[in-house]
């Protein structure tokens, strides 16, 4: 049995063709915990304060200041108050780099009053990744 040239070619083009398609779909950010991602999109404080270590540095509007975990979960509550995330699809990942032993995340978050630009730095300490660095500016 002969396989002629041109099954081998149609072969390969739809080979290349799926791979390049699979390669471009987006995936599942598995870097980024997705507790942080839901505590964000519902704004909800507390579970993402579950990701505070026990000293953040904030910029959240007028705090810009080094606050304990309470203080920074209580800024961040008083924030998702004033600016409730949209109900659906209300943050996404811009962006994201880093190691493995530290991660920053730029992302968008939708908000009934607008959209903010939303930053932090995850760094791992004693294997659980916590945010060290959170910033949620007006864009």
């Amino acid at each position: 049995m002969m396989i002629s040239l041109k099954k081998i070619f149609s072969a390969s083009l739809l080979f290349c063709i799926v791979l390049a398609v699979t390669a471009t779909v987006p995936q599942d950010n598995p870097k980024i915990p997705s507790e942080i991602v839901v505590g964000l999109e519902t704004g909800n404080a507390k579970t993402l304060s579950t990701y505070f270590n026990q000293n953040v540095e904030m910029v959240v509007l007028d705090n810009d200041n080094v606050y304990s975990k309470a203080q920074a979960q209580q800024i961040v509550s008083n924030f998702f108050s004033k600016f409730p995330p949209v109900a659906e699809h209300a943050f996404s990942i811009i962006h994201d780099s880093g190691k493995a032993d530290a991660k920053y995340v730029i992302g968008k978050l939708k908000t009934e009053k607008g959209e903010f630009r939303v930053y932090f730095l995850l760094k791992k300490n004693s294997g659980k990744e916590y945010i060290h660095q959170l910033r949620i500016e007006k864009q």
